[in-house]
């Protein structure tokens, strides 16, 4: 197999799982970084995964630039568009992340579409879907669903994902081509790291284990791992019914501690927290802590995922929240990171 796919942000966490996904599959994937400085890095961190990095080349993109666009989808099957920006420090203006996450959209699908390119795998996020809405809902979030922007205030991560993605399903629409278009929505993704960059999801398991967080908020989170995230990527561009679907995916809803035992469990001599801190206290320090106060709004809040499409196109189950905790730690003390 040699067909070429695309896969923008190719040097982020998904992204380089992504093209291992791929690489392992037997595809040439061509991956665009912002600085073709990061060409080799990227390559040198796949090749200690064993992927056979011979079928890999780079092209530089930017999502706020239309130069390259056309070119690097010459020869293109399929694209792999992972590139959005996330942050866990929102910025003071939302225009800074919702403004580069539609544009680039807009450029890599209006690119795609001209390129005649087969299939648009775009990751979004549960962002897109579960937020917005009455804190009340029990029902699981699913393909139906949108965050709703009009609703309680969001921040600029979520405005983004769900902006960008809508712009997405917009622009096949006006083309008539809904079918080309084929959306993952995972929650917060950990599992293995690639390299030493932790990432913003990793960050938050970087700063259980790292002493950083004294006390674990009462913040559920849903999350998935990384290697499924990228296997249902290379499933929806190759199957064929994927075409005009979103697919959630999460495998469970942990609260910070819940997560903090799980890392206590395996690294006891870590400075994991070991009690919840009361909801007032963390509405106090969020005064202090920029990361805190952007995501105070999710206390005590679940939000469980509809994930069955996203089984039935893998095959099999989800790889446990646990074990994607736990894969990341592993990552995390191996690379001296913690």
């Amino acid at each position: 197999m040699t067909d070429t796919v695309l896969v923008t942000g190719v040097s982020g966490f998904l992204g380089g799982h992504v093209a291992k996904a791929l690489l392992d599959a037997g595809f040439t994937v061509r991956g665009s970084v912002r600085d073709l400085k990061k060409a080799d890095a990227v390559r040198t961190t796949l090749a200690k995964a064993k992927c056979d990095v011979s079928r890999l080349s780079f092209v530089c993109l930017d999502l706020t630039n239309d130069d390259g666009w056309d070119a690097a989808m010459d020869g293109v099957r399929y694209l792999q568009h992972t590139a959005s920006p996330f942050v866990l420090n929102m910025p003071k203006d939302k225009s800074e992340l919702v403004g580069p996450a539609v544009a680039g959209t807009e450029r890599a699908i209006t690119a795609a579409l001209k390129a005649g390119v087969e299939r648009i795998v775009l990751t979004s996020s549960m962002a897109a879907m579960a937020y917005g809405h009455d804190k009340s809902r029990t029902k699981p979030f699913g393909p139906e669903d949108w965050t709703n922007l009009d609703g309680r205030p969001q921040n600029a991560y979520i405005e983004s994902k769900t902006r960008a993605e809508r712009r997405a399903w917009e622009l096949v629409k006006a083309a008539g081509q809904m079918e080309r278009l084929a959306v993952i929505n995972p929650s917060v993704i950990l599992g293995p790291l690639l390299d030493d960059d932790v990432g913003t999801s990793g960050l938050l398991i970087k700063r259980l284990m790292d002493g950083s967080v004294p006390a674990a908020p009462r913040i559920p989170i849903t999350c998935i791992d990384a290697r499924d995230v990228a296997e249902a990527h290379v499933k929806a561009m190759t199957t064929p019914s994927a075409g005009g679907q979103r697919f959630p995916m999460g495998d469970g809803t942990l609260l910070f501690l819940d997560t903090a035992k799980i890392l206590k469990a395996a690294y006891p001599s870590y400075r994991i927290p070991r009690f919840e801190i009361p909801d007032w206290l963390v509405r106090f320090y969020a005064r202090f802590d920029q990361q805190v106060r952007d995501n105070v709004g999710e206390l005590g809040y679940p939000k469980p995922l509809d994930s069955k499409a996203a089984i039935a196109l893998l095959g099999h189950d989800f790889i446990p929240a646990k074990q994607a905790v736990l894969a990341t730690a592993k990552s995390l003390v191996e690379r001296k990171l913690v």
